[in-house]
């Protein structure tokens, strides 16, 4: 059983299935995250505000869980927002009952593994975007995550790439025969 699976299989009792429209806020930065949410359906993007200029850094999907995990666990302000690209179908713990359950050893664990998974995520991305160029970024994307260009607008991937709307326009052009 992985990690997703063994946390999934704890909090699933705790939690309350709902449904959100597209574009619905699920925390709104500066806010201490209220909820840990499990995406049985839909999309999700993890963003800050930068002078007025929204950052996109990462998408979540269906199976897997997204919070602002430092928050939930903290209590402190969340640095970034989460909000729906999609209808989403989501199954909601309420941040005082997943801390009731953190002291299982078995569920520390799992939540490690999870956390240890994003930070590596985080650091491919930060480094990606030290050392390679925008085209790079793109074919990578398009590699390890092809379906993110089938449900997400594409100026959300632009910004999740570093680029405009125009640039990822002009690098996918460049792959059409």
């Amino acid at each position: 059983m992985d990690e997703i699976e063994l946390i999934w299989k704890t909090i699933k009792p705790l939690a309350e299935k709902k449904k959100y429209p597209k574009k619905s806020w699920l925390l709104n930065e500066g806010e201490v995250a209220k909820y840990l949410f499990f995406i049985e359906q839909g999309c999700i993007r993890s963003w800050f505000n930068n002078d007025g200029n929204d950052i996109t850094f990462q998408f979540f999907f269906e199976g897997g869980f997204v919070s602002s995990f430092e928050s939930l666990r903290l209590g402190k302000p969340s640095l970034f927002n989460l909000e729906t690209i999609e209808p989403s179908v989501l199954y909601t713990v309420p941040r005082e009952k997943f801390l009731e359950i953190k002291d299982s050893t078995l569920l520390k664990e799992a939540v490690n593994e999870l956390l240890c998974r994003r930070l590596h995520h985080y650091q491919k991305l930060f480094l990606s975007r030290i050392k390679n160029s925008p085209r790079h970024r793109y074919e990578e994307l398009l590699r390890e995550n092809p379906e993110i260009f089938e449900r997400v607008p594409h100026h959300y991937i632009a910004s999740y790439l570093g680029i405009t709307p125009v640039s990822l326009s002009r690098i996918r052009n460049k792959d059409k025969p």
